[in-house]
């Protein structure tokens, strides 16, 4: 008789093609060795869920624990991914002071992910503004899961804009690593002549964000950029498209032969224009919400398999970035997100009839093919690490004081609103770091996760095959 298991958890598993009830889960070590349904085996630990969800732990594809506060973020953001049952994050390279840009800067924000972290992360690398493109090679050799580019400046140094031919060359380098690039996707010139327009009529107030980075501006930029990655043979990815039209253009142009995709964050299949009226500067992130008409065609591209995965754009800025006091061109761009990512995506699951299974898709299994983690992540499977998230159903108002990050980070745009489940646990790697209440390891119980293989999720042979 072989020995029992170290861990078997109960439930209902929830699978990205299914569910099954009863079920159980069995782990040696930090890896999943099997998952069944009924009895299960002997363990030297069983912790039984009762009717809770077992979901493999969320990824998230896209999120910031730098942006504000430098890599010290890093311990608060990955705090909160594991009070929101997020048990990988793919962190952006825009960090404070210098963004992630060759590989000596690369090895030195491991060490700081090894040190601090409470979740396991993998890591988008970027170029320098002008002669940054040499440095690609030894990015993806160091681990680099995505490279992330943008078609608008946010700051010279740490954020810029890369002009097309430098973007062009970039791609090809790219290419050659088998990398996705993920670009910020909207037209600068545009939205600069808007601003400008807006600012000299003294027009401030909160709508004027979303007037001023129309639809247009983001659909002018998708074009460049699957036109570039066309020509170069890249995996070109929107890193946020608010628009069902940027996954039409990227259907489009993986029906001529590209590698063209993006992700959906999960503020614009709720929120809308109302709402940054409402919420004033906490609800002001790039893209803007959009219209009630734009949310909806956003869920039909969701249930036709267009988009690529759901994000969360993660941006923990401190409360007094985001107070709006008359201009809301000031007020710094993006929303907190990890701790109520699990919660709100199961809640509109719920409210539209769907399953909690599009959630493992979208949330978890996609996410980590783009990253090059699957099946390591992102799966509940043998071989998987033991990642896992449980929801409880129930009736549940989002506190933010809950949110388990710095005290000036606790903010969030569903503070009060209902949810219909809760994290009730979150496991990585075989060990539960959150309880219910209480993040329960020490900073460093995170790991760096390396891209494990280098083809493109759009590719057939790509481990998981082609996500579309």
């Amino acid at each position: 008789m072989s020995s029992p298991y170290d861990l078997v958890l109960r439930g209902t598993l929830v699978l990205s093609d299914g569910m099954i009830p009863d079920g159980y889960v069995a782990v040696r070590g930090a890896t999943i060795a099997a998952i069944g349904q009924g009895s299960p085996p002997p363990a030297l630990r069983t912790v039984d869920y009762g009717a809770a969800l077992i979901l493999p732990g969320l990824v998230d594809g896209h999120m910031h624990t730098g942006s504000a506060i430098g890599w010290p973020g890093i311990e608060g953001a990955t705090m909160t991914a594991a009070a929101g049952g997020v048990t990988t994050v793919c962190d952006m390279p825009y960090d404070v002071p210098r963004a992630t840009t060759d590989a000596g800067i690369f090895r030195e924000k491991v060490a700081q992910v090894e040190a601090l972290a409470h979740v396991d992360v993998a890591l988008y690398a970027t170029i320098t503004k002008t002669d940054g493109i040499h440095a690609i090679p030894e990015l993806a050799e160091a681990g680099a899961s995505a490279f992330k580019l943008s078609t608008y400046e946010y700051d010279a140094v740490r954020f810029p804009r890369i002009d097309h031919p430098t973007m062009a060359a970039a791609f090809r380098e790219i290419a050659k690593t088998g990398l996705m690039v993920s670009i910020h996707n909207e037209d600068e010139e545009l939205v600069t002549r808007l601003t400008n327009e807006a600012r000299a009529a003294g027009r401030t107030d909160p709508i004027m964000h979303c007037r001023t980075r129309p639809p247009l501006a983001e659909t002018m930029a998708d074009l460049e950029i699957f036109e570039i990655g066309l020509d170069a043979g890249a995996h070109v990815h929107m890193a946020h498209s608010s628009l069902s039209r940027g996954f039409e253009l990227a259907t489009m142009f993986r029906g001529m032969g590209g590698k063209a995709s993006g992700e959906a964050c999960v503020q614009y299949l709720c929120m809308t224009e109302e709402d940054i009226i409402r919420l004033r500067g906490f609800g002001k992130c790039n893209p803007p919400f959009r219209t009630t008409e734009e949310v909806e065609r956003m869920w039909k591209a969701l249930l036709a398999g267009s988009i690529g995965y759901i994000s969360t754009d993660h941006a923990p800025w401190g409360r007094s970035r985001k107070v709006y006091e008359g201009d809301i061109f000031t007020v710094g761009a993006g929303l907190t997100g990890l701790q109520s990512f699990a919660p709100n995506m199961f809640t509109m699951l719920a409210d539209r009839g769907l399953s909690p299974s599009y959630m493992v898709r979208y949330c978890a299994e996609r996410p980590a093919r783009f990253h090059g983690l699957f099946p390591k992540k992102g799966a509940l499977a043998p071989g998987s690490d033991a990642d896992f998230c449980i929801l409880e159903e129930g009736r549940f108002l989002f506190d933010e004081a809950t949110i388990q990050d710095r005290e000036d980070c606790r903010w969030s745009p569903w503070h009060g609103v209902p949810m219909r489940a809760r994290v009730a646990a979150t496991w990585l790697r075989g060990t539960e770091i959150w309880d219910g209440t209480a993040v329960k390891v020490l900073p460093g119980n995170g790991t760096f996760v390396p891209r494990q293989h280098r083809m493109s999720a759009l590719d057939a042979g790509a481990p998981g095959g082609a996500a579309h």
